[in-house]
Order: structure tokens, then C-alpha cells, then sequence
């Protein structure tokens, strides 16, 4: 491409501080280092975590430093790559990862767990192996969120954060497949694999429940209860394969009760895809004693869940998921092919396309409900 190992300016959205607007800046972007890609970003959706950590005095997680570029739902094509990189080549398309598989480590090498420990701390906290960002503006180095920074047209991110992935694939939905629809997706196939016929019910439909509606399908659930408080959402919901609807506010009885009532003694299976531990609180007790399991998918690093021991002594199972389960490197790939192939949805969660000028927008339409899933283009 005729920039490698060169500085590259381009726009980026910076996040100065917590709770102000991002501003679009022209940055540097350094080439790669040791086991290092740089991305041409092409687009990225905007993810509801994004927002969560621009507002993190509130919103129920803990702070990042700034100033920092959020973004991490990215999909682009290989500019550069630094020394020792093999997996992948420029012009390769890939999909940058905020979880990382080195494929070495004790948990990579465990069928039992998805996660990797490689440079984990340091990405959490916006930067890369050797301590630093790659990415500067006006002479200050700016962090890079969870290692990813997709809302700039280049980032760079370690080799063991990228999946390469078909050639054929269009950027600006496989995007998706770097947070939100593969984590929900995964929930029910991966986590709890939830067996044909199951009775199962989601909490929260936003990209990350509706892809967990998806995933009961997908699984061979035979009713699959989609709860939120806006029921406009049942329209999309019904899309991906949900069989009832049920708002909280329509009823007098808490939801659990409800749930349990519509369902003879309780759900198979529930999802808590918001991110509230009252709200998990009411999935795990909609669950089904004796063998019913409940999996966390929703995101929050604040509150305290609890638990009498008789809502697990008599049966239940309480499990968390991370990215659905998937092994990263490798899963993001297949789900590409999958949806190639027309056996996984993802056009349907784009509600807004806009470009990156307009990033403010689409976190006021997120922030409102009024978007399951903006895409952004570069």
C-alpha cells in the first residue's frame, strides 16, 4: 500500500474525557512492532459497551484512562504487519479482537474456557505489549480501547487479536462479529447448549439478546420468550426467532413470577443479556428448579448478585459467558463462512449506516433505543 513503515495520518473519533463527545482528530498511526498488525478499518459497529465506558461514572463499569479511541467491533483489511507475524499478510480482510487466542497459554489450550491471558491486562488498560499505543494525536498518546480502537481508519493490534477471514466477506456487516452478535449467538450454542425443544427466554433485546434469540433458534428451541421493556422490539425479536413477547411494565407480577406461570414451573434456559444484577437476578429465578441454567451475557463490573443457596442446592445452574464462548482467532472465521452461507443473520441488526463524522449521532441513537446496531463506515 506504499505507507509500510511509515507514520500514517487519518481521522479518528478521540474520547478526551469521560462524558464529552468524541471529537474527530487527525492521529498518527505508527507501523506495527514485533507480532504487531496494522488495520485499514473499514467500518465498525457501534456497541453499547462503547458508550458504557465513554459514561463510565455511572454506567456501571470502571473507568479506562483518556484520552482513549473506543471502538471495538471492527472488521478491515491487513496495511502492515510487524516482525514474526505469519498468520496473516497485507490485503488479507480480518476481523481485530478485543480477546485475544495465542493458542499457548494454559487457557488456550483447554477445551474448557475461551479465554487467553496473553497482554490481557495491558490491552484492558489501552495499550499493547510493549506498555504503549501506536496511536498519537497533537503529540499525546492516545489509549486504545481494550487494544482495538476500530472508530480510527487505522489501528494497530497484536497478531494473536486478529482473525483473517473470507475474502468475499463485506466489511461493513462482518463487522458485527467482533462483540455483540457473537457473544449472544453464542450463548445458547456454546454455554449452555440449549438442546432441541428447550424452552428458553432472553432478557434484553438489544443486538446482544436478539443474537441470543438467534442462537435458541439456531440451538432448536421450541419457545423462546423475548422480555424487554420497549415493545417495539418484538418486531425485531420475531426476525430471529422469537415465539412470545413479554414487557415487564404490562404486568403487575414481577417478571420471574410471570415467566415461571407462562411456562408450567420455569424456562429450560434464560439469558440476561443487559448488564443489570437485578435483572439477573429475576433470569436465574425464572429458571426452572432442578435443572434449569441461567447464563450472565450482559457486561457490568459493579453490583453484587445475590444468591439464597436454595436458588442452586435444588438444581439450578448459574454460568457466565465471555464473547459467547468462542474462541476467538478460530471461531470469528467460521461464523463469517456461516453467515456467507446464509445459516447466520447479520443485515438484519443494522437500523443506521452513517459515516464517522457522525459518531456522536449514532451514540444518541443508541442511547435512546432508537438503534439496535449502527454500522460506521470510514
Amino acid at each position: 500500500m506504499g505507507t509500510e513503515s511509515k507514520v500514517i495520518r487519518c481521522k479518528a473519533a478521540v474520547a478526551w474525557e469521560p462524558g464529552k463527545p468524541l471529537s474527530i482528530e487527525e492521529v498518527e498511526v505508527s507501523p506495527p512492532k514485533d507480532h504487531e498488525v496494522r488495520i485499514k478499518v473499514a467500518a465498525s459497529g457501534v456497541c453499547h459497551t462503547d458508550w458504557s465506558y465513554l459514561y463510565a461514572c455511572d454506567k456501571g463499569v470502571k473507568a479506562r484512562p483518556f484520552p482513549l479511541i473506543l471502538g471495538h467491533e471492527g472488521a478491515g483489511v491487513v496495511e502492515s504487519v510487524g516482525p514474526g507475524v505469519s498468520s496473516v499478510c497485507p490485503g488479507d480482510k480480518v476481523v481485530p479482537l478485543f480477546l485475544p487466542q495465542c493458542g499457548e497459554c494454559e487457557c488456550c489450550r483447554s477445551p474448557k474456557t475461551n479465554l487467553c491471558e496473553k497482554n490481557w491486562e495491558k490491552t484492558q488498560q489501552g495499550v499493547l505489549a510493549n506498555g504503549t499505543s501506536r496511536i498519537t494525536c497533537k503529540g499525546q498518546q492516545v489509549n486504545q480501547f481494550i487494544g482495538v480502537s476500530s472508530f480510527s481508519e487505522y489501528t494497530v493490534v497484536p497478531e494473536q487479536n486478529v482473525a483473517k477471514i473470507h475474502q468475499d466477506a463485506p466489511l461493513h456487516r462482518v463487522c458485527l462479529l467482533g462483540c455483540g452478535v457473537a457473544t449472544g449467538y453464542g450463548a445458547p450454542l456454546n454455554t449452555a447448549k440449549v438442546e432441541p425443544g428447550s424452552v428458553c427466554a432472553v432478557f434484553g433485546l438489544g443486538a446482544v439478546g436478539l443474537a441470543a434469540v438467534m442462537g435458541c433458534k439456531a440451538a432448536g428451541a421450541s419457545r423462546i420468550i423475548a422480555i424487554d421493556l420497549n415493545s417495539e422490539k418484538f418486531e425485531f425479536a420475531k426476525k430471529f426467532g422469537a415465539t412470545e413477547f413479554v414487557n415487564p411494565k404490562d404486568h403487575s407480577k414481577a417478571i420471574q413470577e410471570l415467566v415461571v406461570e407462562m411456562t408450567n414451573g420455569g424456562v429450560d434456559y434464560s439469558f440476561e443479556c443487559v448488564g443489570d444484577v437485578t435483572v439477573m437476578r429475576a433470569a436465574l429465578e425464572s429458571c426452572r428448579s432442578a435443572w434449569g441454567t441461567c447464563v450472565i451475557v450482559g457486561w457490568t463490573e459493579t453490583g453484587e448478585l445475590s444468591l439464597a443457596p436454595t436458588d442452586l442446592l435444588m438444581g439450578r445452574t448459574l454460568k457466565g459467558t465471555y464473547f459467547g464462548g468462542w474462541k476467538s482467532v478460530d471461531g470469528v472465521p467460521k461464523l463469517v463462512e456461516d453467515y456467507l452461507s446464509g445459516q447466520l443473520l447479520l443485515d438484519e441488526f443494522v437500523t443506521h449506516t452513517l459515516s464517522l463524522g457522525e459518531i456522536n449521532q449514532a451514540f444518541e441513537l443508541l442511547a435512546s433505543g432508537k438503534s439496535v446496531r449502527t454500522v460506521i463506515n470510514m
